[in-house]
Order: C-alpha cells, then structure tokens, then sequence
C-alpha cells in the first residue's frame, strides 16, 4: 500500500482562458474542478496508474467535506482529520493561445496543535499497512516547518520508505531526517543548495549536494525530464532521462504526475532505470490534460519509447 500525505489540500480550479490579460474579463473554453494538493494530486495518478493508494491529510470546513467527496466519486481510498478552518481553493489559468499558466494559490487554513497530534497518530496507524509513505505539498498556517522531518523520522523507525516533495524550510529540514528520495524542481533545488544551475553538469552534482544533506536518493524535475543521483548495486550512480519536447495543454501537476510514475513503478519492483523513464513518460503525457494528476496509462506505455535514459559517472566536482 502506498500512503499520500497532503497536509494543505484543496479544491483546485483550472480554467482554459484564451488571450489572458489582467484587469479584463474573460470566458473560459474549458474548465475543471477537482480535489487538489500534490499529495492528492499524486493519489489521482497512482490510482489511474493502478496501484493502491490511501489519500490522508487535514480537511476543514465545505470546502473539506467536497475535498473528501471528490476523491470518494473517483474512488480514491482517503482517510483525512478533519480540522475546524476552511480548506483552501487555488486556481489555474492557462491561456492556450501562448502556454502561459498564471496560478492563485491561498495559504490554507490555520491548524491547531491538537490536529497536528491526531493527524500524527492516523499517520502512524495507516503506516503499519503501507510500503511508501510520499509526503507532499505545502504547510497550512500554524503548522512548524520541522513537521516533515519529524514524520519521516517516525515513518523510518516503522520500516517505512519515505518520499518528500516540497520546498523551502519545510524541505531543508525533511533533508536533515534522511528521507529515502527527494524529488525537487529546478527552483525548489537551487534554494536547497544555495546556488544557482546554469546547465546539466551542474544540476548533476547538485544531486549529489542534495544526497550529501541527507536523503538517500534525489531526483530534480526539468521541463525535459529529470537528473537523479539514485543508488545502484550499493553505489551511487546519477542519471540523465530525457523527452523530447512536446505541445502541451497545461503544465501544471507535471511534477505530481511524474512522481506518481516513479512511485508507480518502484512499488512494482522496476529498475531504477525504468522507475525513472516512466515519471518522466507520465509528466509529461499529464500536460495533455487540464487539471492536475491526470494521465492516461495506454499514452504513457506509448511515449516510453521517446525517453531516453543515460547512467552518468558522477561530476569532477562531486566529492560524494
């Protein structure tokens, strides 16, 4: 079983709004509405994907009960602590006529001490069933930046694989407790290590940084696909996986799709090669659809064959 944490869920809009401009008003072409959140996101995408999943995280208010009916109509298993706050709603505009996505997101609700340590607890209770843990997204208000790291030190003595996906103190932290794999952007990277990527040499040994913090594993999200310094028969190994570019309906939940895709295939027992080449295959069918988490499996096995997967020895500049 394969448990997501969404600590900051949400209903998630995503309109289609030709020609965009601020201060003016617009029609949409298309639109959606559905439960949201990276962790739910990802969810969404290994139940398409075929795998057992379980969605937890906080829900408040209506926004909260449409949250937890949402994933019920897909059903997706979900198991949520309900708080006393609103959930959040964030919204998406993608204007098909440049690519362009302009994205609205709220802060979330303010979370009491006492939901932290029943959230906690539900973790740790669905745990005792599950192989992987991902924990993904952003905190809501009043929530300490360590919590992640917290978890994963709890999930770990449980036996627990762990998998985190965020940004900022809330990661600089989650590194610290050694989380089996990381998985980034390019941004969210940079700000880890400090420094900024001019290109792929860089972003190979800034894996490498990443691993040297403390994760086992790290994996950088690119438009064109991922580096990775993953471990390979004991030793450490970095990985470049490519796709060629491609006209895209919406890029936002690439990240999450392409994360559900590794999940997806690590928990069949895939090769690091392969776990890797069928993320990135799945970010990047997801930016065929609007809306966050979406892939279509039968798509995915077809754009297998245009990734290409190259295992690198490490950079001069990497000491790890």
């Amino acid at each position: 079983m394969i448990i997501t944490v969404t600590l900051n869920a949400a209903i998630d809009k995503s309109l289609s709004v030709p020609n965009f401009r601020l201060g003016r008003r617009h029609r949409t072409v298309e639109q959606r509405t559905a439960a949201g959140g990276k962790g739910v996101n990802i969810a969404r995408a290994l139940k398409t994907l075929g795998q057992p999943v379980i969605a937890t995280g906080f829900a408040g208010g209506p926004t909260g009960t449409r949250i937890v009916d949402q994933l019920t109509e897909e059903s997706i298993l979900n198991d949520f602590v309900r708080i006393r706050e609103e959930s959040r709603t964030n919204t998406a505009v993608y204007d098909p006529t440049n690519g362009q996505t302009t994205e609205i997101n709220e802060r979330g609700p303010a979370v009491s001490a006492q939901e932290i340590g029943l959230f906690r607890d539900k973790l740790l209770y669905l745990a005792r069933g599950a192989d992987m843990v991902v924990i993904a997204g952003s905190l809501p208000r009043g929530v300490d930046t360590d919590i992640y790291a917290g978890l994963i030190r709890e999930l770990k003595k449980a036996g627990v694989l762990t998998i985190i996906d965020t940004d900022g103190e809330p990661l600089r932290h989650a590194v610290r407790a050694e989380p089996d794999v990381i998985s980034p952007n390019v941004l969210e990277a940079e700000e880890l290590v400090g420094h900024e990527f001019n290109d792929d040499e860089d972003r190979l040994i800034a894996v490498g940084e990443m691993v040297e913090q403390g994760a086992h594993e790290a994996v950088m999200t690119l438009e064109d696909g991922c580096v990775a310094c993953m471990r390979v028969d004991g030793t450490r190994a970095r990985f470049r996986v490519s796709i060629a570019p491609r006209e895209s309906v919406a890029g936002v939940g690439a990240g999450d799709a392409f994360l559900a895709g590794y999940v997806a295939a690590r928990y069949a027992g895939k090769s690091t090669a392969d776990c890797l080449a069928f993320g990135v295959a799945c970010g990047a069918e997801s930016t065929e659809h609007l809306g966050a988490g979406i892939v279509e499996p039968r798509a995915v096995e077809r754009l297998l064959d245009e990734v290409e997967v190259q295992q690198l020895s490490a950079p001069t500049a990497d000491v790890s």
